[in-house]
């Protein structure tokens, strides 16, 4: 029951995999230039895609998403990733954010479980999803973005702009926690 964590170069994918290290939850950092059928050998449970400096840069990633019908979650420019392969828009943010933000949780079943109302997590990134695709629900927002995550409707991928990985998200943790724990339920129901 692994977790790929696909590095789309951004500065905290190591971090992705050392705190699900931490917690027990096997994983392995991969190169988002393998194709889709070096992913398939690999036999992942979940897949994690990491931030990146942008989307031109995220290699295969896209296919990832659309092609692997397993739990996903993205993390900032995987999170932008999932909304554009979904036909959402992601442009340039009006106010860029790199500081700690308090988030408001909308649904707190499955990843944000045990969060809610509200958390304070570390937002880095310069852009953001402005339209939302028509097949996913907003899980949490902020003062500062309106989409700070969100779920397809029917499938288990997932997205959050911000940093579980860091210890300026206090409760990071916990978000991965659940992602396992998705995935261990879908593996159990297959």
């Amino acid at each position: 029951m692994t977790i790929l964590v696909i590095n789309n170069k951004g500065q905290y994918n190591h971090r992705i995999q050392r705190s699900l290290q931490y917690l027990k939850i096997p994983s392995q950092l991969v190169p988002n230039t393998l194709s889709i059928e070096e992913i398939e050998a690999k036999n992942p449970t979940g897949i994690i895609l990491g931030g990146g400096p942008s989307i031109e840069g995220a290699g295969n990633s896209e296919k990832y998403i659309m092609h692997f019908d397993i739990p996903i979650l993205g993390i900032c420019l995987g999170h932008q990733l999932i909304a554009k392969t979904y036909g959402g828009e992601v442009s340039t943010s009006e106010t860029e954010s790199y500081a700690q933000v308090k988030i408001n949780i909308n649904n707190d079943e499955n990843l944000f479980k045990s969060l809610a109302p509200k958390m304070t997590v570390w937002s880095s990134h310069k852009d953001e999803v402005k339209t939302m695709p028509k097949e996913f629900t907003i899980l949490s927002s902020s003062n500062l973005c309106d989409v700070e995550s969100f779920k397809h409707k029917d499938k288990d991928v997932y997205g959050i702009q911000f940093h579980p990985e860091v210890h300026h998200t206090p409760k990071g943790s916990v978000i991965f926690e659940n992602f396992y724990n998705i995935c261990k339920e879908r593996c159990n129901n297959d």
